[in-house]
């Protein structure tokens, strides 16, 4: 007979809906899972940054932009949560275009992390397509105290 863990849903009222049949996060004992988070604005539902072509196809994206409003979506999660954007331990970044936007998504990880110490672990990973037009998407991890 296995160990049986009481978990919470979290949905958060100030993050966007979620694209699927899921819950913003889940927690487990001390630790939180989120469940993919990108930058689209909670109110609108737009993704920061992006401008289009008249069929509906991405022109071109702003991906400090999207970078900006993924973390802010991210701290919206955690707080609905009862987290705090210390807590994070582990993030995992997904980058439609590791080449041309890890730069300058990694100088905005700096300002929000900028001491490397403290900061939660990081795997960041260059992927073909997310299921919306978006450029990056965070998965994350944090530990609460119980």
């Amino acid at each position: 007979m296995g160990h049986q863990f009481q978990s919470n849903t979290i949905h958060a009222d100030k993050a966007p809906r979620a694209v699927g049949s899921y819950p913003h996060a889940r927690r487990v004992g001390d630790l939180l899972f989120l469940s993919g988070i990108g930058p689209r604005d909670p109110a609108s539902d737009a993704i920061s940054g992006n401008e289009y072509f008249a069929d509906g196809r991405v022109r071109k994206y702003d991906i400090e932009a999207q970078t900006r409003v993924v973390f802010a979506n991210v701290r919206a999660v955690l707080e609905a949560s009862g987290a705090r954007w210390e807590d994070l331990v582990d993030v995992t970044v997904y980058l439609t275009d590791m080449a041309g936007d890890f730069k300058a998504y990694n100088e905005v990880w700096k300002e929000f992390f900028p001491d490397a110490s403290t900061a939660p672990c990081r795997t960041t990973v260059g992927i073909t397509a997310l299921p919306t037009p978006i450029a990056i998407e965070l998965k994350c991890i944090a530990a609460l105290k119980a």
